[in-house]
C-alpha cells in the first residue's frame, strides 16, 4: 500500500481538486476519496485500474502527471517535483508487474489444469517438508547427546547446514504459493496460504524472511504468526473489490478532455489492443500493398523523384501498429534515455536528420535580408524573422515523424536560389570552392556532417558569398521518454556571421516534443532560446510556449528584445510559431506581421543527384530505406536499415582492431565550443586577400 494526497483535475468543477489516493500494487489499484477519513470508512470517490495503463509527464512542468486507460485520461499534481516522481515509479513498477502477471498467464497452460498441477506439486513438497522437519529434530536429540566435544563439532556443523537448507526449502513453498495465487489470484489479490498444514512455515519465517509485496497486506485469520501486516477492514474490502474498469462517482468527472478540441475518437483504451506482449511477440498490421514506385526510362527506381515526393502515405495509422509501439513503451521508464532504443521503422520519415536540418534553410531570402538591414536593430529583428519562421519549413507534416539517424561520416549538401537571381547565373559563374562548388555566387549553399556517433553530434554550415553571410552550428540531440510523450532536447549552438559589418549573432534551439504517441503524434517545441549579438549589445529572449494543461493553443511563442543594460524591451513579439507571429516596436507603439507562413512559400532545394553523389551523402546512403518505406513495405525498409547499422558497427570494430581514430571530413572540433567548418566563407576571403595567395594564383 502507498497512500497520500494529490490534487486531481475534474470537468464538474472545471479545476483542481484535492483527494486522498491510495495505490493497492497487488491489485493494480488507485483509488481516491474525497479525504482520509472517508478513506478510512471505505467510502471511495472513484478509482483507476492500472493494468495496460500508460503514465505521461510534461518536461515543462514537474508537478503533473497523468495516467491514460480505459478510454479516459485522468490529470493530477503533486505538491513538487519530487513527490511527482515517488508517485511516477510507484505507478510504473505497479503497471509493470501487472503486465509481467500477463504474460505469465498467457504463456502456460489453461488455468484449472495449471492450478491443480501447481496446488499439487506444492502438497507432494510440503509433505517431503514435514519428513525433513522430523528428521532434523531427530539429527538436533542425537547431538546434544554426543559426549566427545570433537564428535559434537562435527554434529554441530551437519545440523547448522540441514537447518539452512531447511530454511530455504520452507522459503521455497512460501514463494511457491504466492506464485499460485498470483497465476490466479482472488479478485487480482493475493490471499494468503489456503493450507492450513502449512501455517508453520509462515510463523517459522517470520523472523528472518521479507516476504514481498504481493503478500505484504494480507492476512488471514486463521494464520497464527506476526509475519504479515494487519489491514483494516475498510481497505480490505476495497482491495477485493476490483472493478471492471475505471470509474468516478461523479458523473463526467473523470472524462477529460480538452475544451477547445473535443473527446478524441482514438483515446487508447484496452479495446484498442494496446496489452503488453511476451517478449518479441510483437503482432504487425499486414504490410499494405505496395505503391508504384516512379521509374527512369530504363525502369530503374528513380530515387531523386522519391525524395521530391512529400507524401505522408506510408505513415498510415499508429492503432495499426499498437502493439509494436505498446512493447516498445513496456520496455521503458519515464526520464530513460531513449538513445540506445531502437524504435519502429513505421514511423520514419523520408529523410535524413542532416537534410532536416537544411530545410530550416527554406526561407533562403530571409536568411540573406539580414545584411541588407541599415541599422544594427533591424538586423537583429530579421535574424529573429528568419529564426522563427525557419521552424514550420523545417517539418514537412503536422504528424510527427523521426528522420533517419545519421551514419558516421554522412555528409549532405544542397543548394537554393534566391528570388531576384538572374536565371542564367548558374552557368556562368561558379564559386569553385566552400560547401557546394557548383553553386553561384548569388545562391545560398548548405552542407552538413555526422561528426560523432556517441553523442549524435552533427554539425552543419551554409553561405551566400556575395552578401557575404555564414552560419556555423554544430547540435546534438538527447531524448527522454515521458509517457505518452517523447521530449527531444537539442544541445548546441549556431553562429550567424555578417562579414562585412563584422557582427555575429549566436543562438541556441528549442526542445522539441512528441506528444501523443499512442494515437496520431504531432510535434511540439518548447523552452527558452536565446540570439545575442555582442558587438552591438542586441539581445532577443525567445520562449517557446507548450500547450497549457487546460485550454489554450498549441505552438505558441513569445519575443522581447532588448539592447545594452535596458530593462524594457524595444521589440516584442507573439504568435504561433508554424502560422503567423506579429510583432510591435515598444516605443512607438507600431505593430506589424514579422511572418505570415499562408504568404511564405519555402524555396525548393537542389540536391546534386543520386547517381554523382558519393558513397557517404545522404540521399544516397538511404536510398534503399526511402524506396522501400515509399513503398509501404516495413518489412524491406527495416531490413535495409539493420544493413546500414550493422555495416557501422563492422567498421567501428574494425577501426578498433587496426587502432584507428575516426576522422572527420568538412568539420573540426573548436576547443570546447563545439565544431566548425573547416573552410568557412571568412577564411577564404581573407586567403584571398593574401599577396602570397595572389602571386601563386597568377603563376
Amino acid at each position: 500500500m502507498m497512500e497520500g494526497s494529490l490534487s486531481k483535475w475534474t470537468n464538474v468543477m472545471k479545476g483542481w481538486q484535492y483527494r486522498w489516493f491510495v495505490l493497492d500494487e497487488n491489485a493494480g489499484l488507485l483509488s481516491y476519496y474525497t479525504s482520509k477519513e472517508k478513506m478510512t470508512r471505505g467510502v471511495r470517490r472513484g478509482c483507476v485500474r492500472l493494468r495496460a495503463a500508460v503514465i505521461g509527464i510534461d518536461d515543462e512542468d514537474d508537478s503533473t502527471f497523468t495516467i491514460t486507460v480505459d478510454h479516459k485520461t485522468f490529470h493530477f499534481q503533486a505538491r513538487d517535483g519530487l513527490e511527482r516522481e515517488r508517485w511516477v515509479r510507484s505507478l510504473e513498477d505497479t503497471i509493470a508487474r501487472h503486465c509481467r502477471r500477463e504474460r505469465w498467464s498467457r504463456s502456460v497452460p489453461a488455468p484449472a489444469h495449471r492450478h491443480g498441477d501447481l496446488e499439487r506439486r506444492i502438497a507432494e513438497a510440503d509433505a517431503y517438508l514435514q519428513i525433513m522437519i522430523e528428521l532434523v529434530s531427530k539429527m538436533n536429540a542425537r547431538v546434544s547427546d554426543l559426549q566427545d566435544p570433537q564428535e559434537k563439532t562435527k554434529g554441530q556443523v551437519i545440523l547448522d547446514h540441514s537447518n539452512a537448507m531447511l530454511d530455504n526449502i520452507k522459503h521455497s513453498i512460501v514463494l511457491l504459493q504466492i506464485a499460485k495465487n498470483t497465476v490466479n489470484p482472488v479478485n487480482g489479490v493475493y490471499q494468503g496460504p489456503t493450507n492450513i498444514t502449512q501455517s508453520h512455515i509462515i510463523e517459522d519465517l517470520s523472523p528472518r524472511v521479507e516476504l514481498g509485496s504481493e503478500c505484504r497486506e494480507l492476512t488471514s485469520p486463521a494464520l497464527p504468526g506476526p509475519a504479515l501486516e494487519h489491514i483494516d477492514a475498510p481497505r480490505q474490502a476495497m482491495s477485493l473489490l476490483v472493478p471492471d474498469t475505471s470509474y468516478s462517482s461523479s458523473e463526467g468527472e473523470d472524462d477529460f478532455y480538452d475544451a477547445d478540441d473535443g473527446p478524441p475518437d482514438d483515446m487508447p483504451g484496452p479495446s484498442a489492443g494496446r496489452t503488453c506482449l511476451a517478449e518479441g511477440a510483437i503482432d504487425q498490421e499486414p504490410t499494405p500493398a505496395a505503391v508504384d514506385l516512379p521509374r527512369t526510362r530504363d525502369g530503374e527506381i528513380d530515387y531523386d523523384a522519391l525524395y521530391d515526393d512529400d507524401s505522408d502515405s506510408d505513415l498510415g495509422s499508429m492503432e495499426n501498429h499498437g502493439s509494436v509501439v505498446t512493447h516498445l513503451l513496456s520496455q521503458v521508464k519515464i526520464g530513460m534515455d531513449l538513445t540506445k532504443v531502437v524504435l519502429p521503422t513505421f514511423i520514419l520519415e523520408r529523410r535524413s536528420l542532416l537534410e532536416m536540418y537544411a530545410d530550416y534553410f527554406a526561407h533562403p531570402d530571409q536568411f540573406v535580408k539580414i545584411v541588407d538591414q541599415p541599422t544594427p536593430r533591424e538586423r537583429m529583428i530579421q535574424v529573429v524573422r528568419w529564426y522563427l519562421s525557419s521552424y514550420h519549413a523545417g517539418r514537412k507534416s503536422q504528424v510527427a515523424k523521426k528522420p533517419y539517424n545519421p551514419i558516421l561520416g554522412e555528409i549532405f549538401r544542397c543548394h537554393w536560389t534566391i528570388d531576384g537571381e538572374p536565371q542564367d547565373s548558374t552557368s556562368k559563374q561558379e564559386v569553385g570552392d566552400g560547401p557546394v562548388p557548383w553553386c553561384s555566387p548569388d545562391q545560398l549553399s548548405f552542407v552538413a556532417e555526422q561528426v560523432s556517433h556517441h553523442p549524435p553530434i552533427s554539425a552543419f554550415y551554409s553561405e551566400h558569398v556575395n552578401k557575404r553571410i555564414q552560419f556555423d552550428a554544430w547540435v546534438w540531440t538527447k531524448s527522454k521518454f515521458l509517457g505518452l510523450s517523447i521530449g527531444v532536447h537539442n544541445i548546441g549552438r549556431g553562429l550567424v556571421s555578417l562579414l562585412d559589418l563584422g557582427e555575429e549573432y549566436s543562438l541556441t534551439f528549442p526542445n522539441g516534443y512528441g506528444r501523443s504517441i499512442l494515437t496520431v503524434p504531432w510535434i511540439e517545441l518548447g523552452g527558452s532560446v536565446v540570439i545575442e549579438c555582442v558587438q552591438t549589445g542586441h539581445r532577443a529572449n525567445i520562449e517557446f510556449l507548450t500547450k497549457p494543461f487546460y485550454g489554450g493553443k498549441k505552438h505558441r511563442v513569445t519575443c522581447d528584445v532588448f539592447v545594452g543594460t535596458e530593462k524594457k524591451p524595444y521589440y516584442t513579439a507573439q504568435g504561433e510559431w508554424n502560422t503567423r507571429v506579429e510583432g510591435r516596436w515598444t516605443d512607438s507603439g507600431r505593430t506589424e506581421v514579422l511572418f505570415d507562413v499562408s504568404n511564405m512559400k519555402p524555396k525548393k532545394k537542389r540536391v546534386a543527384p543520386i547517381s554523382r553523389q558519393n558513397s557517404g551523402e545522404s540521399r544516397r546512403v538511404w536510398r534503399h530505406v526511402t524506396a522501400a518505406l515509399r513503398a509501404a513495405d516495413t518489412d524491406a525498409a527495416t531490413s535495409a536499415k539493420r544493413r546500414l547499422e550493422q555495416a557501422q558497427r563492422d567498421a567501428a570494430k574494425k577501426r578498433i582492431d587496426d587502432n584507428h581514430k575516426w576522422e572527420t571530413q568538412l568539420f573540426k572540433p573548436k576547443g570546447d565550443e563545439g565544431w566548425e567548418y573547416i573552410t568557412p566563407l571568412s577564411k577564404r576571403i581573407e586567403t584571398s586577400k593574401s599577396p602570397k595567395r595572389q602571386d601563386t594564383a597568377t603563376r
